[in-house]
C-alpha cells in the first residue's frame, strides 16, 4: 500500500485481544501510513482515542503491556449486594473511566489531533450512534469511548445528552458501513474477536464467559452476513491471530501488541494481495479447495443450507458432493465449514497458490 493512498483504518472489539490494534497502528505509522481516519467500536474505539489525542506508541505499548485487571475491571460488589438483579453492571465504572480519562484527556472529538468516529448503542432505542461525526462531534471523548466499552451487563451504559448508550459491538463490532459514507479509496478492517475459532468446556467457566462466548458468535454471524455481498471501496479484513486468548485475560498482554504488529507487518509484505482502487469485495483472496470425507458425512443437509447455494448437492447415497471444489476465497469465505456436525468439510489452499505466496514470501 502506498502512502499517499487514502484509507480509513477500523478496529473493533473484543476485550483485551483489542491491544493487538496498538501493534497494529505502529506497524502502519512506521511506515508513513497514517489513516484518514479511524473508526472504532469497544477498546477499538479506547485505542483509536488514545493514538487521535496525541498519545505515542512507545506510551501506548507501555501502558499497554503493565495494565493490571483492576485498571480495568473491579467487581461492583455494593451493588450487586443491594440492587441484586437490578444492579446495572458486573463491574464498576471508576476503574476504566480513570483508565480512559488517563489516555485521553478532557477533550472533545473536534480537539483531537486525528479525526475519531465512536461506535455506540442507545440501550433504550436501539439505535446506533457514530459519536465524531459532523453534529456530534462536541461531547467528551472519553464519555463515547466508554460507551462503546460498555457490554451489557458487564459496565454500566453511559450517558451522553440525556440518553443511554453502550457497546456499538451489540449492533456491529466491525463497522465497516460507517467507513464507507466517509469516503475513502480503501477499508483497513482489523478484527481481533473469537472469529470460528473452536473452544474447549467454556460451560465450566460461568456465566460471564458463556455469555462472552455467545456475544463473539452472534458478533462474528452478524459480521458475515454484512460482508457477504460487499461491494466497494474495497475491504482489506486483517485478523491477527489472537483468538486463543480470553477477552478478559491479562497474562499476555505484550504477546496481543506483538501480534498485532507481527500481522500488519505481514500483510504489508504482500502488496500484490492488495486490492486497487475501486476493486469490490473483501481481501486478501486466496484459491482454496473444498472437499467432503465421505466416510464422515452422515447427509444432514447444514452444508446446503449454511452454503450459497448450489454449492453442494446430496448424490444417490445421500452424501454430500461438492460442485465447485476450486474457489477463490475471501478471509470471510468459507462459515459453513464449521457448521457441518460431523467435520466432514474442509478446505485447503490450492498447490499453485501456496507456491505463489511461499515466493513472494
Amino acid at each position: 500500500m502506498k502512502p499517499d493512498r487514502r484509507f480509513t483504518l477500523v478496529l473493533g472489539g473484543g476485550g483485551m485481544k483489542g491491544l493487538a490494534h496498538i501493534g497494529v497502528i505502529q506497524a502502519l505509522t512506521e511506515r508513513g501510513l497514517v489513516p484518514t481516519r479511524i473508526v472504532g467500536s469497544s477498546v477499538g474505539a479506547l485505542v483509536g482515542a488514545a493514538w487521535s489525542a496525541g498519545r505515542s506508541i512507545a506510551e501506548l505499548r507501555d501502558i499497554a503491556v503493565n495494565l493490571r485487571r483492576r485498571d480495568v475491571f473491579a467487581v461492583a460488589h455494593t451493588d450487586m449486594a443491594f440492587k441484586r438483579m437490578r444492579s446495572p453492571a458486573l463491574f464498576r465504572r471508576e476503574p476504566l473511566d480513570a483508565l480512559i480519562h488517563g489516555l485521553v484527556g478532557d477533550v472533545t472529538f473536534q480537539e483531537l489531533q486525528q479525526p475519531l468516529v465512536v461506535n455506540t448503542v442507545d440501550i433504550n432505542s436501539g439505535m446506533q450512534v457514530f459519536w465524531g461525526l459532523e453534529g456530534l462531534d462536541e461531547v467528551a471523548v472519553t464519555d463515547a469511548v466508554f460507551a462503546s466499552c460498555a457490554l451489557p451487563g458487564y459496565l454500566p451504559p453511559r450517558e451522553i445528552r440525556g440518553r443511554f448508550y453502550v457497546d456499538g459491538a451489540t449492533v456491529d463490532n466491525l463497522p465497516v458501513g460507517t467507513a464507507r459514507i466517509l469516503g475513502a479509496d480503501l477499508i483497513l478492517a482489523v478484527d481481533v474477536s473469537a472469529s470460528n475459532a473452536f473452544r474447549e468446556d467454556v460451560q465450566e467457566e460461568g456465566f460471564a464467559a458463556v455469555f462472552a462466548r455467545a456475544t463473539e458468535i452472534a458478533m462474528q454471524s452478524l459480521l458475515e452476513l454484512r460482508l457477504r455481498e460487499w461491494g466497494t471501496p474495497p475491504i482489506y479484513y486483517m485478523h491477527p491471530r489472537v483468538e486463543h486468548i480470553s477477552p478478559f485475560s491479562f497474562d499476555h498482554l505484550r504477546e496481543l501488541v506483538e501480534e498485532g504488529y507481527r500481522a500488519t507487518v505481514a500483510a504489508l509484505e504482500h502488496p500484490q494481495e492488495w486490492p486497487a482502487p475501486g476493486d469490490p469485495g473483501v481481501y486478501p483472496r486466496r484459491r482454496v479447495s473444498v472437499r467432503v470425507q465421505r466416510e464422515r458425512c452422515i447427509g444432514c443437509g447444514a452444508c446446503l443450507v449454511q452454503a450459497p447455494p448450489g454449492m453442494f448437492v446430496l448424490d444417490a447415497q445421500g452424501k454430500a458432493v461438492v460442485t465447485r471444489p476450486d474457489q477463490e476465497w475471501s478471509p470471510i469465505d468459507g462459515e459453513f465449514i464449521r457448521h457441518c456436525p460431523t467435520f466432514a468439510i474442509s478446505a485447503r489452499p490450492t498447490p499453485a497458490a501456496a507456491e505463489t505466496r511461499r515466493q513472494s514470501g
